[in-house]
């Protein structure tokens, strides 16, 4: 088990984005996307971080785990910030396979000694409360064992509100963006 005391990140190092549509920017124009909205935030906080857009719509853990080697694969990629599962859970894919396969991701940053921030989902109630226990404990449970810096709701504050979300009700829109960078700026440099 790799110890992380602290994420030091320096000014030419690259920061990637790994996950699905809520972190590639699903449905707005590229100024929008996650990725250049948090590079933009940093760069307002004084700091020169490169942030890639590494996510995939419709991603599930499993495809993220398939790319995972290739995604990290560039030696400048000093954090990773790693949010899959929502559609893991959306199709009721077993928790144990979406920790697996995550842990697996993890396993894989720690080999290249690339830090990582885990960001988590919550599960609603519809596949049934046993379910959602399950689903809710991967991210907590995963961050205690490599104790990597998380956030335990990526969505906090997003989820159920319509004037944050697009039409669908799932996606963020650029407000709703605006604060998930907020969330995963301060949890960056709480850690650098």
């Amino acid at each position: 088990m790799l110890c992380l005391v602290s994420i030091k990140v320096n000014a030419k190092e690259k920061i990637l984005l790994f996950g699905d549509s809520i972190m590639a920017g699903y449905g707005l124009p590229a100024e929008y996307h996650l990725s250049t909205v948090l590079e933009n935030d940093l760069t307002s906080e004084g700091y020169n971080f490169e942030v890639i857009n590494g996510s995939v719509s419709g991603s599930t853990s499993a495809n993220g785990l398939n790319r995972a080697e290739w995604s990290l694969s560039d030696s400048d990629i000093s954090l990773i910030i790693l949010c899959l599962g929502a559609n893991d859970m959306l199709r009721g894919i077993n928790p144990d396979e979406t920790r697996t396969n995550l842990e697996k991701i993890i396993q894989i940053a720690n080999k290249k000694k690339i830090k990582i921030i885990l960001a988590g989902m919550l599960a609603p109630n519809s596949h049934g409360k046993i379910y959602k226990k399950k689903f809710d404990n991967v991210y907590p449970n995963l961050s205690e064992k490599y104790n990597l810096p998380l956030i335990p709701f990526l969505l906090k504050d997003v989820a159920l509100k319509p004037d944050l979300n697009l039409n669908d009700g799932i996606h963020p829109n650029k407000k709703g963006t605006k604060i998930i960078s907020n969330t995963i700026k301060s949890k960056i440099l709480e850690n650098i």
